[in-house]
């Protein structure tokens, strides 16, 4: 049996050990914790990487360059209205097909340089009809053809005229195809196919002639841009 100083000693020590776990010093599994100076260094850890900064969304409205590539001025071959008068042609305008096909729609390059004709009633015809005043200039080359004073409405499903404004532009040539005589319209400076003239058809117009024009060959310029002498009559 152990005496009271014993005991007194045994509860002194437990209660030193109690009181050094309570303030972390001494670890439950009884090692020894190191000092601050023995600790090792906590690692470095990485900088987080930089992230790209979003691109810049264009403000509403804000033109966006290279967006999408540039169409052709007149991608469906339908009459054109300039807004300025083009400038009149040497005498003679002569190119190679490769050159022609750069400056002319499909369907232009089709009616102009291989002689075909475009489908009746279509929009170009309806946009003929809403033309005001004004001067109709070749697709090909710009020499004035006709004007609108010479414009009068044949119902036949293409824009008609009645005479040329300027006859040194315009050409006639006898057309046999399709097993008919006709008579061929060209324009006489780049000597493109513009349709036919027909003559005799009972029309109430000063020549009872009637020149069948392709639409789509014809460029309008109206006479605010032409200037009074786009529509003062014919020069012959």
């Amino acid at each position: 049996m152990k005496s009271a100083p014993q005991i007194a000693s045994v509860t002194l020590a437990v209660g030193m050990a109690v009181l050094q776990l309570s303030c972390g010093d001494i670890p439950a599994d009884g090692k020894e914790r190191p000092t601050p100076e023995e600790r090792p260094a906590p690692e470095e850890q990485p900088a987080p990487e930089e992230q790209p900064a979003p691109e810049e969304q264009p403000a509403a409205g804000q033109n966006v360059q290279n967006q999408r590539p540039e169409q052709p001025s007149n991608p469906a071959g339908k009459a054109e209205a300039t807004p300025e008068t083009p400038a009149q042609p040497p005498k003679q305008v002569s190119k190679s097909e490769e050159e022609w096909k750069k400056i002319l729609t499909p369907e232009q390059f089709e009616i102009l340089r291989k002689h075909g004709t475009e489908r009746p009633w279509g929009k170009v015809y309806d946009e003929f009809k809403k033309h005001g005043e004004g001067a109709y200039h070749c697709a090909g080359c710009d020499a004035e053809l006709f004007t609108s004073n010479e414009k009068f409405d044949a119902r036949c499903g293409w824009p008609a005229f009645f005479d040329a404004s300027k006859h040194e532009n315009i050409k006639t040539l006898r057309d046999t195809s399709f097993g008919t005589i006709r008579v061929e319209v060209r324009c006489n400076v780049c000597d493109g196919h513009l349709g036919h003239v027909f003559t005799g058809e009972g029309f109430d117009t000063p020549t009872d002639q009637r020149y069948c024009i392709n639409g789509k060959v014809l460029k309008f310029v109206p006479k605010a841009a032409a200037g009074d002498d786009a529509s003062k009559g014919k020069g012959k």
